[in-house]
């Protein structure tokens, strides 16, 4: 495989992951509870997020000469349905949301991870762009993890 496949194929999985983080965030919206309104504007706002990760990253397989990935990953999948039988088992609740997200927050994070110690040759400017998305969504994560504290905290009492 020549070192702009490998690049290709790193980008494209990245491509992937936001797209199946675009489809679990549009899924948690229809999940919550119109009264939770403060979550469905975060779940837009990172789903929108991904949205700008996937045209950055589209941009960077083109210049590369690539075809660029369209569909999810496996695993996305797998979440997506492991949110359905939570959700339908759960009643659709605030908590189990915000588990279910934190879960693919989780699977991003990985993700990113790999194609940072992936053996693919990484240009300066390509593994800033990684770096720069992967902070972004370590971000989210932690945003996430806090509403689910929070949350968990004030059923607690």
């Amino acid at each position: 495989m020549s070192t702009n496949e490998n690049l290709i194929e790193v980008l494209n999985d990245l491509i992937r992951i936001n797209n199946d983080r675009i489809d679990g965030y549009e899924k948690a919206i229809k999940e919550t509870e119109e009264i939770d309104l403060d979550l469905r504007t975060l779940f837009l706002k990172m789903a929108n997020d991904s949205k700008e990760y996937v045209s950055e990253l589209t941009s960077e397989v083109a210049s590369l000469g690539g075809a660029v990935a369209t569909g999810t990953t496996s695993s996305g999948k797998i979440y997506r349905v492991w949110m359905d039988i939570k959700a339908t088992f759960s009643g659709h609740d605030r908590q189990s949301v915000l588990e279910s997200c934190e879960y693919g927050e989780d699977a991003a994070q990985e993700a990113y991870d790999d194609a940072l110690a992936s053996d693919a040759e990484i240009s300066v400017a390509i593994r800033q762009i990684i770096t720069e998305q992967k902070a972004a969504l370590l971000s989210s994560h932690n945003l996430i993890k806090k509403y689910r504290d929070a949350h968990r905290a004030v059923n607690s009492l």
